[in-house]
């Protein structure tokens, strides 16, 4: 059973701090920095190509909130919105984490060792997909 869904029908504790109809933000159990937040759409899925627009919208306005929350609460020099999908969808339902960020915080990204290209044909292969989509 999912963790999320079993959290969403209140079968599985968790510190909630946000819901609707649609979606559920709770704090995250390990956490990056204090007030480290999910928002979780309550349909279940993995990648948010599989959710609407109007639901990521909804999830989009939801983060902004909690951002400006945060900051009133912790004076935080930043945040950061963090989504994996797919296979990287650790817990196989999609989720979204929104942590304040501080200078000095220990948090980043890292990068395989070998180099990637950037240029023109790249983006214009991405570009032409996207706009067939």
């Amino acid at each position: 059973m999912c963790v999320f869904c079993d959290i969403a029908n209140r079968k599985a504790p968790a510190h909630i701090i946000y819901e609707n109809n649609h979606l559920i933000s709770f704090l995250d159990i390990e956490p990056i920095n204090e007030g480290h937040v999910l928002i979780v759409p309550k349909q279940h899925v993995d990648s948010i190509d599989e959710l609407s627009d109007e639901m990521l919208a909804d999830i989009i306005c939801v983060a902004k909130n909690i951002v400006v929350t945060l900051r009133e609460i912790y004076g935080n020099d930043g945040y950061s919105i963090m989504q994996n999908g797919g296979k990287f969808c650790d817990f196989g339902h999609a989720h979204f984490h929104v942590f304040p960020r501080y200078e000095q915080d220990g948090f980043g990204w890292t990068y395989g060792a070998e180099e990637k290209d950037v240029n023109a044909d790249i983006a214009q292969r991405i570009k032409k997909q996207l706009e067939s989509n």
